[in-house]
């Protein structure tokens, strides 16, 4: 295995418990796939359901995937420096808006959110991580096994991805070109360790069917 991330199960369900008994009468923001999320200058969303992808641009203009945010973890504004910062659903998503006030009044919200943060965090070391493996398919290998480790949903295979990445953006977030990528993931398919199921959602097949 190239990239092998900590389980983060017990913080996302103390997360999950949190929002549950605290905000569960509170109105959720549904989104379609594709469509974008408002960044708001004092207020961090939350995932419940759903994936969200955050990009940036480059100075060449370029779009550059920065990260995902899975169930229980946040993103907004307050919480990036990127001036060009763009979230969007990638998936159908249900989010939660929490202003800054209210999780500076709640220690507990705070913690919460901080874990989730953290999750966010390791994501994104491993991501510039993977920057610095010179084989391109050993890259597409870690970052598919990271997204499948932290979001892939267990089957009779391995981890299937729900979640759809182009092969663009899964260019732009490894720092190569779309052809590049193609080549690598027709590889791994070669050697089996990569499957398209009947909806044609990538499938981890030399993964544990199951997550820690």
């Amino acid at each position: 295995m190239v990239f092998s991330p900590a389980p983060q199960a017990d913080s996302r369900g103390a997360f999950r418990q949190l929002l549950e008994a605290s905000y569960q009468r509170r109105g959720l923001v549904h989104l379609a796939a594709g469509s974008s999320v408002p960044l708001l200058k004092k207020s961090v969303w939350v995932v419940v359901r759903g994936m969200v992808r955050l990009s940036t641009c480059s100075f060449q203009g370029d779009e550059l995937l920065v990260g995902l945010a899975g169930p229980n973890e946040p993103f907004g504004e307050p919480l990036t420096s990127l001036e060009a910062y763009e979230a969007r659903a990638l998936t159908a998503c249900d989010l939660l808006c929490l202003s800054c006030d209210e999780i500076a009044r709640s220690p507990h919200l705070a913690m919460a959110v901080l874990q989730g943060l953290g999750a966010r965090y390791r994501q994104s070391e491993a991501l510039l991580a993977l920057l610095g493996l010179r084989r391109i398919e050993d890259r597409v290998r870690g970052f598919l096994e990271l997204i499948a480790h932290d979001y892939g949903q267990p089957c009779d295979q391995g981890l299937r991805l729900d979640l759809r990445l182009t092969h663009q953006e899964i260019a732009n977030a490894l720092s190569t070109t779309r052809v590049t990528v193609t080549r690598a993931l027709g590889h791994l398919r070669d050697q089996g360790w990569l499957q398209l199921d009947q909806q044609r959602r990538l499938v981890i097949s030399h993964l544990p069917a199951g997550r820690a």
